[in-house]
Order: structure tokens, then sequence, then C-alpha cells
């Protein structure tokens, strides 16, 4: 079997994100990346990515220069058995060298990666999760992620709407967190005292701005102690996303000042050594590989088996569609001792609606796909409607 096309598509919701003081659930992402592997024999592997799609799809299918390092990742797969994922993962890796081994390089190396073990688990006829190695669970504990709400009164009825769909535990990101410490515990504690206490709740307060006028979110870490002890009182789970990526030593001395409260990041970060930072130098206490962002599964796994030797949660962030939540849960399942699978609320049609049988919660939890590879297939005439590139 060898790969005869990679392509890397540009899909255009047609709606931008919405202004965080809103009071409503957002949109989702404007445009959205996938790409797809095809082989000779005709078996297709899937993935999307959490990236700049545009630049995305020029990684996948920039010219050759004649020159490793400044190569496409096309370039890096045509004419290679998609089953030897590792040796391929390590050659994407040299072909972009020179540009591509942290941000939106990683990023497609990720992509392409995930559609690698999807191929693989279709032409073995078994679910990823089975090459991973383990299946310790057929569902994972979903949490609803969304965005906070501008107002205490917006945040109960948000609440409210999702313990109504059956969601045990809930997140609260961005928007208008992390400016205002007062404004901050106020709106936690609204969620706090809708939820009750059965009802687990984490907050992901993001370390950049969300206005195009103000990218800056700069509280010092004495102020983000102080918010540590405020959402330890109201049992919060943990606190996500809440300095720059790579501010290890920033992470350390604020996870000293946790009981209860675990301090989780990791969604922007690549490569296993950078996770192994973020637990050794960070103290970090849940890592949280986004698999199209990472370096895909063959990564994902790394980073889980390191996780399990430390002791520490490994919870993929998986905010796009319902391939990445695929994914996520075949990892979920591999992963010894599994938390959640992050399960994207937004009111974007594309994001929930990509795949034919979509991902849904039960109960509370999510089934993880008992299907060859990812065991998810896309609707390509929704790919058709929304594709631009």
């Amino acid at each position: 079997m060898k790969i005869v096309d990679v392509e890397a598509m540009v899909l255009d919701t047609g709606k931008n994100y919405p202004d965080p003081s809103e009071v409503a659930e957002a949109h989702g992402v404007r445009f959205v990346s996938l790409i797809k592997v095809t082989t000779d024999e005709g078996i297709t592997g899937w993935s999307d990515i959490e990236t700049q799609p545009h630049v995305g799809k020029a990684i996948v299918d920039a010219p050759s220069g004649g020159v490793v390092g400044f190569e496409s990742i096309r370039a890096a797969l045509l004419g290679e058995d998609p089953l030897e994922h590792e040796r391929l993962w390590q050659k994407m890796n040299r072909y972009l060298a020179y540009y591509g081994r942290q941000g939106a390089g990683i990023q497609m190396i990720s992509g392409a990666d995930i559609a690698l073990w999807d191929i693989a688990g279709k032409a073995l006829d078994q679910p990823v999760c089975k090459l991973l190695g383990a299946c310790y669970r057929d569902r994972v504990k979903a949490y609803a992620s969304t965005l906070f709400r501008p107002t205490p009164d917006a945040m109960r009825a948000a609440v409210a709407e999702y313990l109504a769909h059956g969601f045990r535990a809930i997140k609260f990101g961005w928007g208008v967190f992390g400016y205002d410490l007062k404004l901050d515990l106020a709106l936690v504690a609204a969620a706090r005292a809708e939820a009750g206490p059965g009802v687990e709740l984490m907050v992901d307060a993001g370390w950049y701005g969300t206005t195009h006028a103000n990218p800056y979110k700069p509280r010092p870490l004495q102020d983000w102690i102080r918010l540590v002890h405020g959402l330890e009182e109201l049992d919060v789970f943990w606190l996500e996303d809440f300095l720059h990526p790579d501010n290890f030593a920033g992470f350390a001395t604020v996870a000293g000042h946790t009981t209860t409260l675990r301090l989780a990041a990791g969604e922007q970060l690549a490569g296993y050594d950078a996770f192994e930072r973020l637990a050794v130098e960070g103290k970090v206490h849940t890592l949280q590989p986004d698999l199209s962002r990472c370096g895909g599964l063959t990564v994902g796994r790394q980073i889980a088996d390191f996780a399990a030797r430390r002791q520490i949660d490994c919870v993929p962030h998986a905010w796009l569609t319902d391939l990445l939540k695929a994914a996520s849960l075949h990892l979920n399942a591999y992963t010894m001792n599994s938390l959640y699978l992050e399960y994207n609320v937004s009111t974007a049609s594309l994001l929930n609606t990509l795949c034919l049988t979509p991902i849904r919660m039960v109960d509370g939890y999510v089934p993880v796909p008992s299907g060859p590879g990812l065991g998810v297939e896309v609707d390509e005439q929704i790919i058709e409607r929304f594709r631009v590139l």
C-alpha cells in the first residue's frame, strides 16, 4: 500500500468569532483546516487541525526547493507506506526542519500523523485505540467546553442549560475572564451556585486578550495566586492556560500555592520535550496535548505514557470537529487513568456535523468509536458545501 495523494482543505463557516461581551454560546472558529491522505488501495485517512488553515495548506502544497528542510508534507509522504507512521513522522519533521518544527508546521504534521493512524486502523480493521495498545474503557466522561458569559445571571443560565443537556462537568473559558479579579470570582461563584456541589467546574483563563484592540492579558503572578485561593474555595477542579505557554517558572510559582486545585496547560505546545518541561519545571498537574497540534497521536501517546509514569493527568484538548473528538477519545481509551473528553458545544453547524455519524454524549459520557481507524467518516457533501480552498 502506498500514499498517492495528500490534500489540504480550507473550509469557511462564514461566521467570525463573537464579541466576548455577548451573552451567547460561541459560534466557533470561522475557518477549518482538514487534511486527507489517500492510498493506492482506496483507503483514506482524515484529520482536522487547529491551526491557521490557509497557512497550513501552503505547508502541505509548497513546491520543492530541492533540499531537505524546506520541503512540503506532500513531498514527504507521496509514495510512502502509510503503515510506517513512526518513520514518516520523523521524515516529515526533517523535511520541515528549517521552518516547521513549531507552529503551523508541526500542527500540519500532527494532522498528517492522525490521518496515517486512521489509514492503519482501516487497513487492519481495528480501532485506533487497539493500535495504540490498550482500550481501558469504552466511554469517556464529557465536559461542556464553552465561553465565559459576561454577567453572573448569564453564567447561571448557561449552567442550567448544560445540566439540562446531561453534562456533569463544565468548563468556562476566555471571553471576559482574566481582567478583573472581582468579576472573575463573581462569575465562577454564580456558576457554582447554579451547579451545586456534584458538578465539576473548570476555568480556562486564557493567556492573551480576546480583542484586536487589546491582545494582552498582563495579570501578575500574585493576582493569579489570589485567584487560585478563591477558586479553591469554590471547589473548581482546574485552572487552565492562564500564563504564556513558555512561562514554566511562572506555572511552578503558582503551583506552589495550590492544594486542591489542579493547574492544566499544554494545548499550545508541541513535542514530547515541551510537555516534559511543563511537568518537571512547571509543576503542572494536568497535561493537555491537542493531538492536532502537539505532533499527532504518535507524540500524544508519548505524552500520555509520560504522564502515567509521573502519576499526573493527561486530558487531550479537543475543541474542533468530531474528527478531533474521535482521535482524543482513542487516546483517552488508551490512557490508564482517563478524566475527560473536551466536548465542543459551539453553535457552528460545521464543527458538530462534519461526520456522517456525529459523536454524541449519552448520560454525561461519550462512547469511544469502535469502528476501524478513527471510527468516524466525514460527510463529503458537507465539505463540498463549506470548502473554499
